[in-house]
């Protein structure tokens, strides 16, 4: 290395930085928590929230107590998740564990279905019907029913304690609780029959995983919606990170419409009398006290957002008291976003008067609106089709399916067994399926393997190529058979079937079945 003669470092050689993760600047890791006090909306998409929140709390709450009429011999439960007889009910539907492909189907269905609905109108699950948004909307109104809104809590939040804050600060987390308690116990009530459980919780008689999953549900419920609220939208839930790829041009999200807002100021007439162009935003932060998750839409479109569109309710009725027009915040695409950021900007500067007419003062004719029909494309429709055809696919093999079966399964060890005629007997495990709600007689028959018999174990009949069987509603019926066939010229596998026939003979179901012989 070079140096001068005093033995220093060149000039050159010396740089004047800072290091940007420095000891002395860098921030901690984790930054703690700041609580955010959102003041309570009022407008069209508060209320459509609201709607939403009643539907979706009363469907949780209120489902495992519908009833559905089955019969003597199956639960009346209308949606019922029997694990110990592994069914699956709803409504007139009974789901069996080898029919799970139905559950597979819906869970296709589940994801198809968000990407068609993120690709055309964004984030609207998360902002309206996701059960952490649910509740955490809940939530609030319990806390704003106890506190009060915005000012009064942060007032209370930053008052020492006092006998009045306590009161009111135990009363809404034992309300928190009650709800987590419910929302846990509706949970569990999916699971077994709701009156009776009910009765069992109540006189503790329930088993053990009925009170765990309680306190898990109340635990997980009182911490997500009461006290982390937007924490779980920005750092547990992976979808804010996923919908960037679901997004396009085309697809509707929430957006501050700069071309018309900015600049913004809160003295608009001694700006337009100095001659300065002002927009629409008088920056009275409306839009940012409205906000769950803590942002200002202003700044563009953001992961921590949900689109719940309560900033759109504030901005509204800020432009009604201004005689202005509504939409200053709005549902739009980026595709028309962008059109009227190129009128507005033509050389990269705002100026509001570009879209407006100077006589009248309205938007000039330029302007793009977005409508329904921005959301009809191929891509959405793509995925509308998808969708459909899944559950109609679904819904087809569901009405075909037959409400008995059988399932046939062949000895390993040994393939046949040769008798002392010199007839080869092979034995298979047979299961039969009544997937119906009465009992019924059904006739087992084999078909294919000419000259055999079948018998059943401990059976005392001589054998015939038909059984009768009496089976029970709703279950399976397990069979060891045996077929036995006079000798044959045919060496190794012959194919046969086995069928299943109801009394009346109206409903069948077959499965072919191999007969192993002795190979030469």
């Amino acid at each position: 290395m070079n140096t001068t003669d005093d033995g220093t470092l060149p000039a050159a050689d010396l740089h004047e930085v800072e290091a940007v993760n420095s000891a002395k600047r860098r921030q901690p890791l984790y930054a703690p928590r700041r609580k955010i006090f959102p003041k309570r909306a009022e407008g069209n998409f508060r209320r459509f929230k609201w709607l939403v929140m009643a539907i979706t709390l009363t469907i949780y709450y209120v489902t495992p107590w519908l009833r559905w009429d089955r019969g003597d011999y199956a639960p009346d439960q209308a949606v019922l998740l029997d694990l110990a007889n592994r069914r699956f009910y709803f409504f007139f539907i009974e789901i069996w564990p080898q029919e799970f492909y139905y559950v597979a189907g819906l869970l296709v269905m589940a994801g198809v279905g968000l990407f068609l609905i993120t690709s055309t109108v964004g984030r609207a699950w998360c902002g309206y019907a996701c059960p952490q948004t649910v509740w955490v909307d809940l939530f609030l109104v319990v806390e704003r029913a106890i506190e009060g809104d915005r000012n009064a809590r942060m007032k209370l939040d930053a008052a020492p304690w006092s006998a009045d804050k306590l009161v009111k600060r135990v009363s809404k987390h034992a309300l928190w609780l009650l709800i987590g308690v419910a929302t846990g116990g509706a949970w569990i009530f999916y699971f077994a029959d709701a009156p009776t459980l009910l009765g069992d919780v109540i006189h503790l008689q329930a088993p053990m995983v009925a009170y765990a999953t309680i306190a898990l549900l109340t635990a997980t419920t009182y911490t997500f919606g009461g006290l982390m609220r937007e924490q779980v939208c920005t750092y547990m839930c992976p979808w804010p990170r996923i919908q960037a790829a679901m997004l396009d041009e085309h697809s509707l999200t929430v957006t501050y419409n700069d071309w018309r807002g900015e600049p913004r100021g809160r003295h608009a007439k001694k700006a337009i009398t100095a001659g300065v162009p002002q927009g629409d935003c008088v920056d009275c932060n409306a839009c940012v006290v409205v906000c769950p998750m803590g942002i200002d839409i202003r700044d563009g479109q953001q992961l921590e957002c949900i689109t719940c569109a309560l900033c759109i309710d504030a901005c509204d009725n800020v432009m009604d008291k201004l005689g202005r027009e509504r939409g200053l915040i709005s549902y739009t695409t980026l595709a028309d976003y962008n059109a009227n950021m190129n009128l507005a900007a033509p050389e990269g500067r705002l100026d509001p008067t570009r879209v407006r007419d100077s006589i009248t003062g309205r938007f000039v004719s330029a302007i793009r609106h977005t409508t329904w029909r921005s959301v009809l494309r191929p891509r959405t429709l793509v995925y509308f089709v998808v969708w459909a055809g899944i559950g109609l696919a679904m819904l087809t093999v569901l009405s075909l399916r037959a409400p008995i079966g059988i399932n046939v399964l062949h000895d390993r060890n040994p393939l046949y067994v040769l008798l002392s005629d010199g007839s080869i007997q092979n034995g298979y495990d047979v299961k039969i399926l009544n997937m119906t709600t009465q009992p019924q007689d059904m006739v087992f028959s084999i078909s294919g393997l000419p000259g055999a018999t079948v018998t059943t174990s401990g059976a005392n009949d001589v054998g015939g190529s038909t059984l009768q069987l009496a089976v029970e509603p709703d279950l399976v019926l397990p069979l060891r058979v045996y077929v036995k066939a006079p000798p044959s010229e045919a060496t190794g596998q012959i194919d046969f079937t086995m069928t299943i026939t109801n009394a009346d003979g109206t409903v069948s179901a077959s499965t072919p079945v191999r007969f192993e012989t002795p190979q030469d």
